[in-house]
């Protein structure tokens, strides 16, 4: 029986080599110079420190520019709020791993309301779709693609025939 999985990633090394980038491009320019402006990345999750919030913001414009010449979609990226503590302003991103439960139950209604004749299965942070014909198959993975309201990057792997 035919089926594929859909699942969301954001490749990690690519985002450690867009931080880099980007900590190199801060060090480099006038706007930030000598004001301790960084970004560190530790495991999904990176923080940036900058004097103050309008800092914060060019420094994360930055970040996203390195992230989606990288080829990282930026949907993967939940924002924190900006904490400002004396003369320092920290953020937080987290890079999304995974279908949520919530998300996945989202995309579940979006297939079943389809009318295709193809069965879904929750599977932890993934979700299989199976069904008889390569085609309906087909017709799902262009259905999610042309989603844009939903905010989480999406690939499709794993297709069995």
């Amino acid at each position: 029986m035919p089926s594929f999985d859909v699942v969301s990633k954001a490749d990690l090394h690519e985002v450690a080599n867009a931080v880099d980038q980007a900590n190199r491009e801060l060090a480099t320019r006038f706007d930030f110079k000598d004001s301790g402006a960084k970004v560190t990345l530790k495991d999904e999750v990176m923080t940036a420190e900058a004097p103050n919030r309008f800092q914060i913001e060019q420094l994360l414009e930055v970040l996203r520019t390195r992230m989606a010449k990288r080829g990282v979609d930026l949907k993967a990226l939940d924002y924190g709020k900006v904490q400002e503590v004396g003369q320092r302003a920290t953020q937080t991103v987290t890079v999304r791993q995974g279908i949520d439960a919530d998300h996945a139950r989202k995309l579940v209604k979006l297939i079943k309301d389809a009318k295709l004749k193809v069965q879904t299965a929750i599977q932890g942070d993934e979700l299989r779709v199976s069904g008889k014909s390569r085609d309906d198959l087909q017709t799902v993975i262009a259905l999610l693609r042309r989603q844009e309201d939903f905010d989480l990057p999406l690939q499709f792997v794993n297709f069995r025939d």
